[in-house]
């Protein structure tokens, strides 16, 4: 039997308004942040592992399976090596290969499917009561950056990506929408 994605509401890929008027820049932050998460398990929803395999816009190797493993990998990077100083290492890279989470034949995807929820979980938990003031030393860049910064530039590379995954979704099977914001 294979395996397919959960079934994801568009509903639950909403932006959260109590966040928006709650005048609370971190809950702000969060909320955006949470609903591109689910905007991108949205757009894998309901498709068997083949098709989140799929090289649906060729020439390029985008897939919405190696998106969700990119973006598993920028969770990470970003917010428990880079800002909290963690050494978990990298879930479908190497040092040599900085882009093998692309590489999807062969690819597990509900094991990738699970280890994207345990990243933003393992996210959540590195990042609860942290200031978004807090600044770390960029290890690759050697400036200084906030968790702020951390939470803008997330925002923005799954605005990106939720984009490419909006593409591909239509290319597999012609389902289209979008999430709103506010």
């Amino acid at each position: 039997m294979t395996w397919t994605a959960p079934p994801v509401s568009p509903a639950n890929a909403h932006f959260s308004h109590a966040a928006a008027t709650a005048r609370d820049e971190r809950a702000l932050a969060e909320a955006w942040l949470d609903q591109h998460r689910q905007t991108l398990l949205w757009k894998c929803s309901g498709l068997p592992e083949d098709r989140l395999r799929e090289r649906a816009v060729p020439p390029s190797r985008l897939t919405l399976l190696g998106l969700l493993r990119h973006m598993a990998e920028v969770e990470r990077d970003w917010f428990r090596t880079r800002f909290d100083g963690q050494r978990p290492g990298y879930l479908y890279c190497s040092d040599d290969d900085l882009d093998a989470e692309f590489d999807v034949d062969g690819a597990d995807a509900e094991a990738d499917y699970a280890a994207y929820l345990r990243e933003i979980e393992a996210v959540r938990a590195t990042t609860s009561g942290r200031s978004l003031d807090e600044t770390f030393l960029d290890p690759r860049r050697g400036i200084e950056m906030s968790l702020r910064w951390v939470y803008s530039t997330m925002i923005q590379e799954y605005a990106r990506h939720n984009g490419h995954a909006d593409l591909l979704r239509e290319r597999i099977d012609g389902a289209t929408g979008h999430s709103a914001g506010p």
